[in-house]
């Protein structure tokens, strides 16, 4: 299911990571111990399920403790 990247941050804050900041070409997100690339804005464009998978991996939080998160 398709999320909006807006909608990924909210999720992740909640979760316990930093407000996203510039990294250089992409934002970053830092909690966990780990930091977290996140993606570009792209106008009118959600998150597809494969790239949350893989950024959700990378962040160390499983799908179910995201989906909780409301």
């Amino acid at each position: 299911m398709p999320i909006s990247r807006k909608e990924l941050i909210r999720r992740l804050i909640q979760l316990g990571f930093s407000s996203p900041c510039s990294g250089g070409k992409h934002f970053v997100m830092k909690g966990r111990g780990r930091r977290l690339t996140i993606p570009n804005p792209h106008s009118g464009k959600d998150i597809d399920d494969s790239l949350l998978t893989r950024i959700l991996r990378q962040a160390g939080v499983t799908r179910k403790e995201f989906d909780e998160v409301k």
